[in-house]
């Protein structure tokens, strides 16, 4: 393992310049103690590895896809994939087998790559403390920190036990809070947890005069000078985004009350994530916002997305390896609503014939290469929050308005008070996070073992636990 990250941060340092933590190989390599001493004596020096960060998250196997827009999704029997489709061994959990081995690996690899050197950042900063003003400092520090537990927290949901069950105390994954590549051993989940939320409050505290806070998220007009510090705070790890991480990993180990209240407080700040117009989701045909990017607390810019898109969901992909779904799942899931915002907009049967079903087109580009909101992929909207005060509030019917906000703002009626919240939280789920990779993750926490299966026939047994990659158990043996 130690040989392996050593060349993994090797690597990295030479495309992003962020490897310049890595202290080992730093010593080997004489030369590159200039290079780190020269990026880090100047705020645009750190600014550029702080932004590396940021890029490497939307890298194919984090964010850029595997995370978000195909194989977490896969897992959660999204797509209708047979036995001869490109992606069978992963929808049928077959994870000894490639292609779901190197998959697994790629996603296990680069998280574990940026959580090093996210370390080694921390690291960096203390050593050429100065260099920042104490108020840059202290947010870069809670970005840095706020980010090494997000990170933690998806390898954690994804190779995890299910926490819910008396599997929160079996062994998981290693939790590194250090540049050094020694094998570091494998936690409790609950440990792991552990040190999420305290990874995730010291963030909150070191981002307490996070621009946002005052100022919003920011996002600057296409062309204008751009201010590192200042815009486009929902592409970074900002205040609010720690917030709705809270809430998020209360909510998975099934702490309601410290995810309730994690939630409320931005919720009670919505107005810097302003739901999404019926203009942009009913009238806007040429340049529509299929990913709501105001709604975004957190995402990330991924230059290569209309590639990615064109490779798995574009209609002209052959049908033994586009991502689609089997016509009767997709209408059952939106229960046949045209009116609803995520169906009439994402979901479209081409105009050129090339398919005779709806195709996914929520990252489809636009024809105005202007607009901002292109390569946004999100990680954490509004809605999420929503749904989890929905599903932690106690007083019932506080908990149907939180989640007839949402639905109210996707162009459906209120639900009954009658209805049973977790029914139709199970339902907006399903809706809400088409290519955004949070499903999966839902039916584990609930360890909901048995879902529609892709194909449109039938229920299919979900495989839960991913076990750890080859390239990593190897070396614990």
């Amino acid at each position: 393992m130690e040989k392996k990250y050593i060349k993994l941060m090797t690597t990295l340092l030479l495309s992003v310049m962020a490897l310049s933590s890595c202290k080992k190989y730093l010593n080997i390599q004489p030369e590159d103690k200039v290079l780190e001493t020269q990026v880090f004596s100047t705020v645009s020096g750190i600014n550029s590895v702080l932004n590396g960060f940021y890029i490497n998250l939307a890298n194919t196997d984090s964010y850029g896809e595997s995370l978000t827009l195909s194989t977490v999704d896969v897992l959660a029997q999204r797509y209708n994939i047979p036995s001869t489709h490109d992606w069978n061994k992963i929808a049928s959990y077959a994870y000894a087998d490639a292609p779901a081995t190197t998959r697994f690996d790629g996603i296990w690899t680069k998280a574990y790559t940026n959580i090093l050197n996210v370390n080694g950042f921390l690291e960096n900063l203390e050593k050429y403390k100065g260099v920042l003003d104490a108020n840059t400092d202290s947010i870069y520090r809670g970005e840095a920190i706020g980010l090494r537990a997000m990170l933690h927290l998806d390898v954690l949901r994804l190779f995890g036990p299910r926490y819910n069950t008396a599997d929160s105390t079996k062994q998981s994954i290693p939790y590194y809070t250090s540049s050094e590549s020694a094998i570091n051993p494998l936690l409790p989940a609950n440990h792991v947890m552990q040190k999420i939320l305290a990874d995730l409050a010291h963030a909150e505290q070191l981002l307490k005069t996070d621009p946002i806070i005052t100022g919003g998220v920011n996002i600057p007009e296409y062309g204008a000078e751009v201010n590192f510090f200042n815009n486009s705070r929902n592409y970074r790890l900002n205040y609010y985004a720690v917030k709705g991480l809270q809430a998020r990993a209360n909510m998975y180990r099934g702490d309601k009350v410290s995810a309730l209240s994690a939630a409320k407080a931005v919720i009670q700040n919505g107005d810097k994530f302003p739901w999404t117009t019926l203009q942009n989701a009913l009238s806007e045909k040429i340049n529509p916002d299929r990913v709501f990017t105001s709604e975004m607390i957190l995402g990330v810019q991924n230059t290569q997305l209309y590639n990615r898109y064109n490779l798995i969901f574009d209609p002209s992909v052959a049908d033994a390896k586009i991502l689609a779904p089997a016509a009767t799942r997709l209408s059952a899931v939106f229960e046949s609503n045209e009116s609803d915002y995520r169906y009439n907009l994402n979901w479209q049967i081409p105009t050129t014939g090339i398919k005779s079903y709806r195709t996914f087109f929520k990252y489809a580009d636009v024809v105005e290469k202007k607009m901002m909101f292109r390569y946004a992929i999100p990680l954490l909207k509004i809605s999420e929050l929503y749904y989890i005060a929905a599903e932690c509030e106690p007083v019932a019917t506080e908990a149907i308005k939180y989640l007839n906000t949402v639905r109210l703002n996707r162009g459906l009626g209120n639900l009954a008070a009658t209805v049973n919240i977790n029914t139709e939280l199970q339902k907006e789920y399903q809706k809400e996070f088409f290519g955004e990779g949070q499903l999966f993750y839902y039916y584990k926490r609930r360890n909901i073992t048995s879902v529609g299966s892709g194909t449109g026939s039938g229920n299919i047994t979900i495989g839960f636990v991913v076990p750890l990659p080859a390239s990593e158990s190897q070396y614990r043996q």
